[in-house]
């Protein structure tokens, strides 16, 4: 793992629990974007955080294993290679404690300037931080 990794840790609670007895598709998706969010406000400066925000535009998701409530899944995100224009790509991965990868995605993200409501370029000091 390198520094420019952000992790995290879930437990799946009862209301995560579909009626297959693991966790949701949703609530992974879920869990995706709250790692998002949780590590661009952990590491994006100031400015960045106050100037812009990310809207997803894609998402894919490779399932290969689940957990069943009460379980915990180690969370690890990164930001993969430079953006192209306005978009960026990130990567997550969820782990049993066994470090059985259970989920993995790459989520393509756009960046949005707060004051127009736009598209902006990402320049490459705003993703310096996560690189």
């Amino acid at each position: 793992m390198s520094d420019n990794r952000f992790t995290r840790t879930f437990v799946a609670a009862p209301e995560h629990i579909d009626e297959l007895g693991h966790v949701n598709n949703t609530v992974w998706v879920q869990w995706i974007q709250d790692m998002a969010t949780a590590h661009w406000d952990a590491v994006a400066r100031p400015e960045d955080r106050a100037a812009y925000f990310w809207v997803v535009v894609r998402h894919e998701i490779d399932y290969r294993g689940n957990v069943s409530a009460g379980e915990s899944v180690h969370a690890e995100t990164w930001i993969e290679g430079p953006a192209q224009g306005a978009k960026s790509v990130r990567r997550v991965e969820f782990t049993d404690v066994g470090g059985k990868r259970l989920v993995s995605a790459a989520t393509t993200w756009a960046m949005i300037d707060r004051a127009s409501g736009r598209l902006a370029r990402v320049r490459p000091e705003v993703l310096a931080a996560f690189q």
